[in-house]
């Protein structure tokens, strides 16, 4: 028992500091807004404490990978362009931190209540869409092509929910491919608990580490596209006439034009990573 309240407390020091450092780094570097680096560090905390390594590192390797892409093209002006319509931009803040790893976070916690391989692939599907998202908005901003309505093909302006591109589309599968491959390099060996119910990492585990990240990492991104082009809330601005995500602009409040008002960028990140990982989930037990 003392034991056991001693690695709590070592978990939780450890928590609390690399999640502290990270998030001031990230705050330094303007990845984070105050509220999105105080939200990380709880965030954090709570994967180290709750879980084991593959988990925080998975989180990690998100944010780490993400950041990296934002920053490399916050300059690029056809990026710059399409931010214009973004509810949000490259600092997150809470509202974005807890969206894309909230459900993360719930998983883990269930894992340590009820120990299974499933929560573990849900996991995976859910921060595989989340940074498959990403990859495929800070890439997808840079095509040359202009990016299509998911819904009817129809070419559509830079930054309009919903559009994609064949640059941005690779590249979401590609940050899929990315979380998968973190996965099965921090599995392929037995973390601690596997070995003591004497189930091995192997090859056939990392190949379904992989499959299960990318079929379900990139479906979650389109599922994101598909949300943003019919269900999420769009507004127009009285001043300039502009399509945007955010309710007030150039310094007004803009006009609802379609979609529902509950409905912003943050919850559609949610419920997109939601399903990734219930699909997540399902690919893990057939494959298992």
């Amino acid at each position: 028992m003392v034991g056991i309240v001693e690695e709590w407390w070592l978990r939780l020091l450890a928590g609390l500091i690399g999640s502290g450092l990270i998030a001031a780094a990230a705050y330094r570097s303007r990845s984070l807004a105050l509220s999105g680096a105080w939200s990380a560090v709880v965030m954090g905390t709570g994967f180290a404490v709750l879980g084991e390594p593959v988990w925080f590192c998975l989180l990690i390797a998100f944010f780490v990978s993400s950041s990296f892409w934002s920053k490399w093209k916050r300059k690029h002006r056809a990026k710059a362009t399409a931010e214009a319509k973004y509810e949000k931009t490259g600092r997150r803040d809470a509202g974005q931190v807890w969206a894309n790893g909230g459900a993360g976070l719930l998983l883990c916690a269930a894992n340590a209540l009820w120990p299974d391989q499933g929560w573990l692939f849900a996991y995976i599907g859910v921060m595989a869409a989340v940074n498959a998202d990403t990859w495929a908005t800070e890439i997808g901003a840079l095509s040359k092509t202009a990016p299509r309505s998911v819904t009817s093909g129809k070419p559509v302006a830079p930054g309009t929910s919903g559009g994609v591109t064949p640059l941005g589309s690779a590249a979401a599968l590609a940050g899929a491919v990315f979380i998968g491959a973190v996965a099965a390099l921090l599995l392929a060996a037995p973390q601690p608990a596997e070995a003591a119910a004497g189930t091995p990492g192997g090859g056939a585990l990392a190949a379904a580490y992989i499959a299960a990240a990318a079929a379900a990492g990139l479906a979650g991104a389109f599922a994101d596209s598909l949300l943003g082009a019919t269900g999420q809330a769009m507004y127009r601005c009285r001043v300039c006439g502009s399509e945007t995500e955010r309710a007030a602009h150039c310094g007004s409040a803009a006009e609802r034009v379609r979609g529902f008002a509950w409905l912003n960028n943050d919850r559609v990140n949610l419920l997109s990573s939601l399903f990734a990982g219930a699909l997540a989930w399902g690919i893990g037990y057939v494959l298992l």
